[in-house]
């Protein structure tokens, strides 16, 4: 009888087992992670660009000097970065993501103006530590490309989780949200093509 009583007890704690199974808390857990993975490595290739920055400035202020508007851009991005105070609580602060993602885009269009104007100095092009820095940049912006797209798949695949019955009630429970992604911040920027000047300066 004792037995019969042990084996009933041990028979009603297995039997939700099948049931916990399909509740997808531990898809969530492991998409979760995958997510904090890819964004340290966004995090990660945005750190190898702002590194790259005051050596790329100091090379081109060396030819373009009187480009003073744009190195104070640039510098002034960087410096904004800087002030961004990073945590885990990012990932689910939409208002905290979209400053990092502004400051980002910030930065990018910086570089961009800053790439530009070295286009009017051959000397600047020629010399082999700008062209290094140029490549070093080229690099890293692809680097981020591809970092960011793994963490939109991650974020996606997650939010997909979240949202599909019935991990959603798993979610609901354990007070699982969508993750913030990337988005385009400027869209008219994007839609407009860019202006080329190739005088002399």
């Amino acid at each position: 009888m004792k037995i019969l009583r042990i084996l009933a007890l041990w028979l009603s704690l297995l039997a939700p087992l099948p049931l916990l199974s399909g509740c997808g808390y531990n898809d969530l857990q492991a998409q979760d992670e995958a997510i904090k993975a890819a964004w340290s490595e966004v995090l990660n290739q945005y750190q190898r660009r702002a590194d790259l920055v005051p050596n790329l400035v100091s090379t081109v202020k060396g030819y373009a000097a009187h480009e003073e508007k744009v190195l104070t851009e640039v510098a002034e991005a960087r410096s904004s970065l800087g002030k961004l105070q990073l945590t885990s609580d990012t990932l689910t602060n939409p208002e905290q993501f979209e400053a990092f993602s502004r400051a980002q885009a910030q930065m990018s269009s910086a570089l961009s103006r800053l790439m530009v104007v070295s286009e009017n100095y051959p000397q600047l092009k020629a010399d082999r530590a700008f062209q290094d820095l140029a490549a070093q940049l080229e690099g890293t912006e692809n680097r981020i490309t591809v970092a960011r797209n793994r963490y939109i798949e991650s974020v996606q695949t997650y939010n997909l989780t979240v949202r599909q019955f019935p991990t959603n009630l798993t979610a609901m429970l354990f007070s699982m949200e969508v993750k913030p992604n990337f988005t385009v911040t400027n869209e008219a920027e994007i839609s407009t093509a860019p202006k080329v000047d190739f005088s002399a300066p």
